[in-house]
């Protein structure tokens, strides 16, 4: 199961404690979008355990970096556990998935420059 909390981005000029501005649901991945523009995103997620996000591509590097827990990183074929403080860069058009063998948080940053390979 997948939710998402509010569209709206993050309020400027105010501190957050990121770890803090989402939270785990039982059996769901939940979204919080902290900047959203037509140039990228920066988005914050929480995995309940057992929960997992399916192959996907997308056209521009993302970079991943967990704020929570442990993460498993499927690029490609092969696995990457990302664990708490640690990022991983996913390259564009690479085939990926996200599973939570433990419960996890994460920031998620796409930039897209409309210049990848």
């Amino acid at each position: 199961m997948q939710n998402s909390t509010a569209g709206a981005e993050l309020a400027k000029e105010q501190q957050h404690i990121i770890v803090e501005i989402i939270e785990y649901l039982p059996n769901a991945v939940v979204s919080r979008t902290i900047i959203k523009k037509t140039t990228g995103n920066v988005t914050a997620m929480a995995f309940d355990v057992g929960e997992e996000l399916s192959d996907k591509i997308i056209p521009f590097d993302t970079f991943i970096q967990v704020i929570d827990g442990e993460a498993d990183v499927t690029i490609g074929k092969k696995l990457h556990q990302v664990k708490l403080g640690a990022g991983i860069i996913i390259p564009a058009h690479a085939l990926h998935r996200f599973n939570a063998n433990k419960q996890f948080k994460m920031i998620s940053t796409v930039i897209k420059s409309g210049f990848e390979d």
